[in-house]
């Protein structure tokens, strides 16, 4: 690839999707835009990059961001983020919410929609103490081929086995040929909507709990700081952000600070506690 060519794309997917692309993940962009190359008739990336050069073709430009996004997901994936919202995060904001019994929760950056999906099951397993209370799931991505297949809820054999207990792929799912499909119920629990992390929430509401979990290590740090700014505008001054194991706020942005001993979780730096640990 001409070096002229992965500057474009870098800039463009920069702009677009917050996503830095440097130039020894120039396979990236070979491997996975061929596709999108013979999807719009073309021979090869030359072609491609003419069309967003010189024609500045929406649909391709949006294809190649489709492409470009990274769409790993698992069920429960780290496992003790879940854990922590089912006992400390649910029991706390259950208390602090007992005048208005609902809590709303934003899965931002969803992809294929595992982690809503894992939210909705601790809910489900739950019901029983949970009677009377009012939950709102949010699941946002910038990819729309994601978000159909997250509201799909239809998984391969292999996509089910990462992470998910047999216990709960026994009691959520059915399974049709080589496929397994999620209880409607579950899918009627989440509200999937398209969203560019690049752009202020705030038509998306207010949230108690943000899950913004792996993703941020894709932007550089004045990105990363913007995101995090515009969360902390539509997150309860009570609530709890998300982060993924390898992400932190710390040397990023003042809005928010760890909630002590507990990794991965944090909150508003001028807020009321959080969740309150032993």
């Amino acid at each position: 690839m001409k070096i002229e060519d992965f500057d474009m794309l870098a800039t463009l997917l920069k702009q677009r999707s917050g996503l830095v692309l440097t130039k020894d993940k120039a396979y990236l962009l070979e491997t996975r835009l061929m596709p999108v190359a013979r999807k719009h008739g073309m021979k090869d990336l030359d072609q491609l990059c003419d069309a967003v050069r010189l024609r500045k073709d929406a649909k391709v430009i949006a294809d190649i961001t489709e492409a470009m996004t990274t769409n790993e997901s698992l069920f429960f994936r780290d496992t003790k983020p879940f854990d922590q919202f089912r006992n400390v995060v649910l029991p706390q904001l259950m208390i602090n919410r007992a005048a208005t019994r609902k809590i709303r929760i934003w899965s931002a950056a969803c992809s294929s929609g595992q982690e809503p999906y894992s939210l909705a099951m601790i809910l489900k397993e739950d019901q029983a103490k949970l009677q009377g209370w009012r939950f709102e799931i949010v699941a946002t991505d910038i990819s729309e081929e994601m978000l159909a297949k997250a509201r799909a809820g239809i998984y391969t054999q292999f996509e089910v086995q990462r992470g998910l207990p047999i216990q709960m792929l026994v009691k959520y799912f059915k399974q049709n040929g080589d496929k397994w499909h999620i209880d409607a119920g579950l899918r009627s629990m989440i509200d999937y909507r398209p969203f560019n992390l690049l752009e202020h929430p705030r038509g998306l509401g207010n949230f108690d709990i943000v899950f913004c979990r792996n993703v941020l290590i894709y932007f550089d740090q004045p990105t990363k700081a913007k995101v995090l700014g515009q969360v902390s505008d539509v997150l309860a001054k009570d609530g709890v952000l998300y982060l993924g194991g390898a992400e932190t706020v710390l040397g990023v942005t003042e809005k928010f600070k760890p909630v002590p001993n507990l990794r991965g979780m944090y909150q508003h730096s001028d807020g009321t506690p959080a969740v309150k640990v032993a």
